[in-house]
């Protein structure tokens, strides 16, 4: 199986994503979570640009250890000199050149000849080859190149010394016969081809960056340059997760494959997306939040009964737990079954009937139903729970000078009435710690909110409650004009359900135990 190398320039050219500016421990943080994903060659910015982006080149150069780092240069030399001193410490450094050659940015933007573009290049090479061992030369523009003149800038760079000629579509201007075809004249026409590496750099301003990326594999390149997430200049990079999913799934027909640790990519594209603030759209393919998300009932259906059906790849390949199957107006009675045995609930058919005709209800008003809302609908329309506890009388004692005490009078299914007092933080805490100790219940509070359910005032309070007790999870809920009344009859209101819900075990599940619906 052939080995793809990746290049890694998240930390350069996907720093220049308008909005994103990384400093020093960003920039580390990032290049030391890539060293872990498994990356090659790590591109940690472009030192002449500032003195800052110099110093953030260098903290990479020392901290990495299992990967190149590499500084990028203008075909200067006091960019190549910033170079030098940037990646002082690095265990594996390397140069990475560049210079336009396409006709439109010779004449426009270097208003040099052929000639004069060689000449220069050349020249930039050779007295980079003094200090580096490894040396990426790259092309700009390279896909609107003339493709003889290519050729000979290709040669060019391997005579000076080069040791990987990189092939950008800078613009995202090519399709992927166009962009394979580039790679096989290359292999075909230069001398001494084979003593360097192909790499392919491109742009996805059409929307065909990873596509022209593995025609480029195809078609004989050794490396794919690329960001995580598929963040950079304008439309962005080629999606390394992308690439990386395509070699490894496709195998079968790219017969090639990367070396990345494909368990990081989920961890990576997180932090990636953090740090730079640049949200990962919920369609993205790989790290997208829908990417192994299914509401289609015909596709919840199949998934339940063979993955396979609707995933090509399993979420745990990219180091994420499971798939999850998204209940919705679109989810069917099989996976809405599903999802109450999930969350404890055995009922009978016509339960489940009544509870999904509800459930569907529910979903055309909200795109997407939760565990809590499913939770609420069975619990409150149709499961009749037994008040174990009610609450009789509520004491409480607070000042901004004082510690809150609570005093909870409660009444018990056989008549009798319990009292018990406790302190806390605040009267809430003080209120839960008193029902606790009344109730002799161990439970942890999940979650608190509390709502205006009228106007004014007087307006009623409703406070929701979510605890668990081990396996159980279940809700509560209060209404009073008093927030802290409504806040103890909610408590109250949980420990009864959770009582209630004891009585009858869910189901033990079987291999369909890493599905979870959401």
């Amino acid at each position: 199986m052939r080995k793809i190398y990746i290049f890694d320039t998240t930390l350069r050219d996907g720093e220049q994503s308008p909005g994103v500016n990384l400093n020093m421990q960003e920039k580390l943080e990032i290049a030391l979570q890539l060293e872990r994903l498994g990356v090659d060659r790590i591109e940690a910015g472009f030192p002449a640009a500032s003195p800052g982006d110099l110093a953030g080149v260098n903290a990479v150069a020392r901290a990495i250890k299992n990967a190149s780092v590499i500084g990028l240069a203008r075909s200067r030399e006091q960019d190549i000199d910033a170079v030098r001193e940037a990646l002082k410490g690095a265990q594996d450094p390397c140069l990475h050149l560049f210079l336009a050659s396409s006709p439109i940015h010779r004449k426009y933007k270097l208003k040099m000849s052929k000639e004069q573009m060689l000449e220069t290049a050349d020249k930039a090479i050779r007295y980079a080859k003094k200090y580096f061992d490894k040396i990426e030369f790259s092309p700009e523009d390279a896909g609107r190149t003339e493709l003889d003149f290519l050729c000979e800038v290709t040669a060019m760079a391997i005579r000076a010394g080069a040791t990987v000629v990189n092939i950008p579509d800078t613009v995202g201007y090519l399709n992927p016969s166009e962009f394979g075809n580039i790679f096989k004249v290359l292999k075909e026409n230069v001398q001494d081809i084979e003593k360097i590496q192909l790499s392919a750099h491109c742009h996805d301003d059409l929307g065909m960056a990873t596509a022209n990326a593995l025609a480029a594999v195809l078609n004989g390149a050794d490396q794919i340059e690329g960001t995580i997430n598929g963040i950079g200049e304008r439309a962005g990079n080629t999606s390394l997760e992308e690439v990386a999913m395509a070699l490894e799934t496709r195998q079968d027909f790219f017969q090639a494959k990367t070396s990345l640790v494909l368990g990081e990519i989920a961890r990576t594209s997180r932090l990636v997306s953090k740090l730079t603030g640049m949200v990962v759209p919920g369609n993205k393919a790989i790290v997208g939040a829908n990417a192994f998300a299914h509401e289609s009932g015909i596709h919840q259906d199949g998934m339940l009964k063979e993955k396979t059906t609707y995933e090509i790849m399993s979420p745990e390949m990219i180091g994420l737990k499971e798939s999850t199957l998204v209940l919705g107006k679109h989810s069917g009675r099989h996976a809405f079954r599903e999802k109450l045995i999930d969350i404890g609930y055995e009922l009978s058919d016509e339960q489940v009937n009544t509870a999904f005709s509800k459930f569907k209800d529910l979903a055309d008003k909200k795109k997407e139903v939760s565990d809590e809302d499913i939770r609420a609908l069975i619990e409150e329309k149709l499961i009749e729970t037994p008040e174990v506890f009610a609450l009789d009388n509520l004491q409480l004692s607070y000042g901004n000078q004082s510690v809150p005490t609570a005093t909870i009078r409660v009444t018990t299914l056989d008549g009798g009435a319990v009292e018990e007092a406790a302190v806390g933080n605040g009267s809430v805490d003080a209120i839960y710690k008193a029902i606790d100790k009344v109730t002799k219940e161990e439970v942890e509070l999940e979650d608190y909110s509390i709502k205006s359910v009228t106007q004014g005032k007087d307006a009623l309070g409703e406070v929701h409650v979510l605890m668990r007790q081990g396996d159980y999870s279940v809700q509560g809920r209060g209404v009073s004009t008093d927030i802290l009344e409504a806040s103890a009859r909610a408590y109250i209101d949980a420990i009864n359900r959770l009582i209630e819900k004891r009585k009858t075990p869910a189901r033990t599940r079987n291999s369909r135990d890493n599905v979870t619906l959401i």
